[in-house]
């Protein structure tokens, strides 16, 4: 027989990563497992309590790794809280996958991620006695950006697909300059490349003659720095000097066509932590879903959930 306790928790997770969800668009895949038995749960908080803390995090320390995408969003947040308590917050960038290994890891205490936690992730935490949950902060879309000087103002997806896999090599094929197409990809660690290999190339491989880089800032540098150049950000990076965001399938990529769901290449932004948040990673994390938070996902280019 089923332990009481551990059906009502049960139905607590269900109800709140059910809440978590209810508008996360592709965020689960429909395998998300959370949950676990009691007696892991048990002894996964015995360790924690007995064991010496990887983290850099205390009563008043907490460590942020991940996106570049939500990178912007934590560094800002992370400033206005410091300056508002007594705490000390150390954000990073280098990718989503990248922080979710941290976090799987023990090396740091939320793992910010522009696409959801995979399959294989989660049970590489599991096994490490991690249980990531996940936490939607914003929404965000994936602009595509090319070099200022090009003529071309849209591009369908379906172009977009031939340039990235290599079957369109020049901008003339698309009504623009007789010029050779550049294509600037994010690396394998970025969620960004994730989400847009899943919509914009349907799963089909990036071309191996693609400039993989590390960040959104170095895509949107190289863009702007290369003729021909073609790239993809998020909304809170096309304020670079030298680029310029195109329409998709004939829709600017703007807050209020992401929001509407009219721009096509979008997704949700998360913070995961390792469960249910305590103490000041609780508390930064409820700051980033404030009110006040929530003004500053909006001023820094992204979509805020309210």
């Amino acid at each position: 027989m089923f332990n009481r306790k551990t059906v009502a928790l049960s139905l607590v997770l269900l109800l709140t990563v059910g809440m978590l969800f209810s508008v996360a668009g592709q965020a689960n895949a429909g395998w998300w497992p959370f949950g676990g038995d009691e007696k892991k749960e048990e002894t996964k908080q015995e360790t924690k309590k007995t064991e010496e803390n990887k983290k850099e995090a205390s009563d008043n320390k907490l460590v942020v790794q991940g996106s570049s995408t939500v990178l912007p969003i934590a560094q800002k947040a992370a400033e206005v809280y410091m300056n508002k308590k007594d705490v000390e917050i150390t954000v990073r960038g280098g990718g989503s996958g990248n922080g979710i290994a941290a976090l799987i890891d023990n090396a740091t205490d939320i793992a910010d991620a522009s696409r959801f936690i995979k399959k294989d992730e989660f049970m590489q935490a599991r096994d490490n006695e991690v249980y990531p949950v996940p936490h939607r902060v914003a929404m965000d879309g994936i602009a595509v950006i090319l070099n200022e000087n090009n003529s071309v103002s849209n591009i369908t997806l379906d172009e977009i697909k031939k340039i990235y896999t290599g079957q369109i090599t020049n901008w003339k094929e698309l009504g623009g300059p007789n010029e050779e197409i550049v294509v600037v990809s994010r690396d394998s660690s970025s969620g960004t490349f994730e989400v847009f290999g899943e919509i914009a190339l349907e799963g089909e491989r990036v071309a191996q003659t693609a400039l993989m880089q590390s960040s959104n800032g170095t895509v949107a540098s190289t863009v702007a720095e290369t003729k021909g150049a073609i790239g993809y950000v998020g909304l809170g990076y096309l304020d670079n000097a030298g680029i310029k965001a195109v329409k998709v399938n004939g829709v600017t990529p703007t807050n209020a066509t992401v929001a509407s769901g009219q721009f096509p290449i979008a997704r949700p932004l998360f913070m995961f932590t390792d469960g249910w948040p305590e103490g000041l990673t609780a508390q930064f994390i409820n700051f980033v879903l404030s009110a006040e938070g929530q003004e500053i996902v909006k001023a820094q280019g992204y979509v805020p959930l309210h």
